[in-house]
């Protein structure tokens, strides 16, 4: 795989991964992290530790689900891997959580790994189907 194909996967997935979570904050969880984490949100996310945070699952998920998964062609593994990948690296913040905040509400823990999951495994199946289409378009041969 080439470093532009590598970089091309890597801003896919990006620009999914952002736009997917932007509307889950905005338009779905606001509320509910409102509502159950009250007083445990600060008043204004700390940006360079959300840039951090969003940066290295984006390139956790590029180099051990969408790479392979694009090598390979196959979107069930996009899917799988995505969501298992997604579902284990939300789980580490919310059961960290969990163990060690008191007051962090247990209610919010399945729904959140729920969406790590849902989340990893889209953006993963999304760059692996953009992917193989954009290959596609490529090998097709011009027409006349």
């Amino acid at each position: 795989m080439t470093a532009a194909t590598r970089v091309r996967l890597l801003a896919t997935a990006a620009a999914l991964f952002v736009l997917l979570d932007l509307v889950w904050l905005t338009f779905v969880a606001a509320d509910l992290y409102d509502r159950l984490l009250g007083d445990l949100l600060a008043t204004q996310p700390n940006t360079p530790a959300a840039v951090a945070f969003y940066a290295l699952f984006l390139l956790g998920l590029a180099h051990f689900v969408i790479e392979p998964a694009a090598r390979q062609d196959s979107l069930r593994l996009a899917a799988l891997n995505g969501s298992f990948f997604g579902l284990v690296t939300y789980a580490t913040w919310d059961l960290t959580s969990l163990a060690v905040l008191a007051g962090f509400p247990w209610v919010l823990v399945p729904i959140d790994m729920a969406w790590g999951a849902l989340l990893a495994g889209t953006v993963s199946t999304g760059t692996v189907a953009a992917h193989r289409e954009l290959t596609r378009r490529r090998r097709r041969p011009a027409g006349p």
